[in-house]
């Protein structure tokens, strides 16, 4: 089988970025055995350690090896970008990778990295859930116009095939509501509240072990669960949702007390996310809610996740991801890149 090369850029080089860049060395064989598919990574850019053009492929083990030493990757590089508008153009990359931190409030910058990308006629495939709900609709437009791919499936439950099973594998179904718990780090917290440590103790825990930034309010005051639910509704009802038009609390207000009288109750309390479809309106709601032992809400534990969707043809559809990783959430990209080169 004749190889195609196919040249990508990655924007955002932190731990899913670096995640990704080991499966591709790990599927480099798979890749070309299946698929007639050799990736050469042609750029890396990073906010704070550089950026690295070359199109005829960087080192990666060498980047790797930089960016667990929090070196920077400019001494990889062929050329010196200015900015990212100049990697975009250097790196004569086919494809986008972009996985920086999340804007909720306006998605930026990623939204302007891949409107441009889109632009100049590149695939763009995202773990950022900002430009999804800010941009999902235009973005998609202009990839339309340009015979390229907008796709984001590691934008919500990591690399879990959310939005390809209603884009390829549920026709014509509509949905009507979805609820879950999509925001893992309070549901760990809330875990170890029940275990007795105190709330502050429980933050700290989450922060240890990575999966709550050093300022955590994105997480307990629930924004990143709104701004998921919001992805959702957007996406796959078609109706736009900023997470400022969710209804929002976090678990700041659930103390030890509360958390002690739900388990005498026989129930526990969860970060409940909620839409409801009503004709052309969407209802949104992030708040904390105490579930019983009949909802399949009550055993997820830990940093796992679970979303239910309640449509007009299967009734209601119920995901459960089991503790992801980096590797999941690099896995939902690599498996957007598929999608996009044989599209």
């Amino acid at each position: 089988m004749r190889l195609r090369a196919v040249n990508v850029a990655l924007v955002g080089f932190g731990n899913v970025g670096q995640a990704l860049v080991r499966l591709f060395l790990r599927k480099e064989a798979e890749l070309a055995q299946r698929y007639g598919v050799k990736i050469t990574v042609s750029g890396i850019a990073t906010g704070r350690h550089g950026m690295a053009v070359n199109p005829d492929g960087l080192d990666l083990q060498r980047a790797l090896q930089l960016a667990a030493k929090n070196q920077t990757l400019d001494s990889l590089s062929e050329r010196y970008c200015q900015d990212v508008d100049d990697f975009l153009h250097f790196c004569q990359a086919q494809v986008l990778f972009e996985s920086i931190p999340v804007n909720y409030q306006n998605g930026q910058p990623a939204l302007d990295i891949l409107r441009k990308a889109l632009s100049i006629g590149m695939h763009a495939i995202t773990a950022n859930k900002g430009p999804v709900v800010h941009g999902y609709f235009e973005l998609s437009q202009i990839a339309r116009e340009k015979g390229r791919q907008f796709l984001f499936e590691s934008t919500v439950m990591d690399g879990t095939p959310i939005f390809s099973l209603f884009r390829q594998c549920l026709p014509a179904a509509n949905l009507l509501s979805i609820s879950g718990i999509l925001n893992s780090t309070t549901n760990f917290i809330l875990n170890r509240m029940e275990e007795g440590i105190g709330f502050s103790e429980a933050v700290e825990m989450a922060q240890e072990i990575g999966i709550a930034e050093t300022d955590p309010s994105g997480d307990i005051d629930g924004w990143d669960a709104a701004i998921k639910l919001a992805a959702l509704a957007t996406v796959l009802m078609g109706i736009p949702l900023k997470p400022q038009e969710v209804e929002r609390e976090g678990i700041r207000g659930l103390d030890r007390g509360k958390i002690e009288a739900a388990i005498e109750q026989g129930k526990r309390w969860k970060l409940v996310c909620r839409a409801t479809r009503n004709g052309s309106k969407i209802r949104a709601k992030v708040a904390p809610e105490m579930v019983s032992t009949d909802s399949p809400m009550y055993n997820v534990n830990g940093t796992s996740s679970i979303v239910q969707f309640e449509t007009d043809t299967l009734g209601i559809l119920t995901i459960i991801e089991q503790d992801p990783s980096p590797d999941a959430t690099a896995y939902g990209l690599f498996a957007d890149f598929i999608h996009a080169i044989n599209a």
